[in-house]
C-alpha cells in the first residue's frame, strides 16, 4: 500500500521522470545565474569602494523605460 501512495505502482511514469529532469536542469541555470550575478555583484561592490563618491554608470546612458524580455 505504500508504494501505491507514493505511486510506484505500474512502474515510473515517462511524463513525471521527463518533467523531473526538467525541473532539475532549471533549477542548475538558476543556480548557475546566481553564481554569475554574485560574481558581478561583487566586481561592482569593489569598484564602488576603490571610487567613493563617483557614479559608477557615469556616461552610460540606460533607457528605464526599456523593459527586458521575462524569463521562461
Amino acid at each position: 500500500m505504500a508504494k501505491a501512495l507514493l505511486g510506484y505502482v505500474g512502474g515510473s511514469d515517462p511524463r513525471l521522470l521527463a518533467e523531473m529532469r526538467r525541473l532539475q536542469q532549471r533549477v542548475q541555470d538558476l543556480e548557475s545565474e546566481l553564481v554569475r550575478i554574485q560574481h558581478e555583484n561583487d566586481a561592482l561592490t569593489a569598484a564602488a569602494a576603490q571610487h567613493p563618491g563617483e557614479p559608477l554608470l557615469n556616461g552610460i546612458d540606460i533607457d528605464v523605460h526599456q523593459g527586458e524580455p521575462a524569463l521562461t
